[in-house]
């Protein structure tokens, strides 16, 4: 069974990932609007227009890095490097560790140096610049910050020695969950708090879209909730005192295409970062 995972992760049709992500989005939208978090005033389409447009931007980003991804996990499994090929280790511990440490690389250690280093947060504050959050939020970002998220996916390969694969299965996980987590939707408290455990539940990733520290330098976790937790940078914050976007943002510009591109490069935006 786990072999036949692996052998169509392998040779996974572009057809089957561009479902994965539209579909995705189509089902947590369908979701939204029957058990929504929050009750937003805002006009959806008009919305979900805007964070589609960043989508898409994302997407050739990705593109345009994905030889090198591939040249460079195939250069990797060649030669056995990489922190995976260190012990010999069952196939479903190979595939478990390997998507932890895509996880660690690729998502949580960029996350938080994003919120770290003035130069990188400015790109992200695109994505934090929406004040509606649901699961079209969740593949946001400037064009920037897309480069920035390619490299270091690059770079967990490289850490990990992770054959394309096992790239290709964290991906869809990642589109996936990344999807489930910007949701606007109220799952049972208890049934949230059991998931944040193991994975990023909805709840534990809204209190990082929050306009004000701390929480916004809180739960950069991606697929995985364990890195918050072991790190020290979870944060419980009941979802009924969040508020979306950002302190030194106009909430009024969030839905501004050519404002939200110019917002890395606009020195009247100030921070402290």
């Amino acid at each position: 069974m786990l072999q036949h995972i692996i052998d169509y992760f392998d040779h996974i049709p572009s057809t089957h990932r561009a479902l994965i992500l539209a579909g995705g989005i189509l089902f947590f939208w369908l979701i939204e609007g029957v058990i929504p978090l929050f009750g937003f005033g805002y006009n959806k389409w008009k919305h979900a227009s805007t964070n589609l447009f960043f989508t898409v931007t994302t997407i050739v980003v990705n593109f345009a890095f994905a030889l090198l991804i591939v040249k460079t996990s195939d250069w990797a499994v060649a030669h056995r490097f990489g922190l995976l090929y260190l012990v010999d280790m069952p196939l479903w511990v190979f595939l478990l560790a390997g998507l932890l440490l895509l996880d660690l690389v690729g998502a949580y250690s960029v996350h938080f140096i994003e919120h770290k280093i003035k130069f990188m947060w400015k790109f992200h504050m695109v994505h934090h610049a929406d004040t509606h959050v649901d699961t079209t939020t969740a593949n946001r970002h400037h064009p920037g910050e897309s480069v920035f998220r390619a490299v270091f996916t690059l770079l967990g390969v490289i850490v990990c020695g992770a054959p394309m694969w096992l790239v290709m299965m964290y991906q869809s996980i990642s589109v996936v969950l990344t999807q489930f987590n910007h949701a606007n939707i109220r799952l049972p408290l208890w049934l949230d708090t059991a998931i944040s455990w193991v994975l990023v539940s909805p709840n534990m990733h809204k209190v990082h879209h929050h306009y004000v520290r701390p929480q916004t330098d809180s739960n950069y976790g991606n697929i995985f909730s364990v890195w918050d937790r072991l790190f020290g940078t979870f944060n419980y914050t009941p979802v009924d005192q969040l508020r979306y976007g950002l302190d030194v943002l106009d909430d009024a510009t969030d839905e501004n295409i050519p404002y939200q591109l110019r917002v890395p490069f606009n020195k009247k935006i100030k921070t402290d970062y």
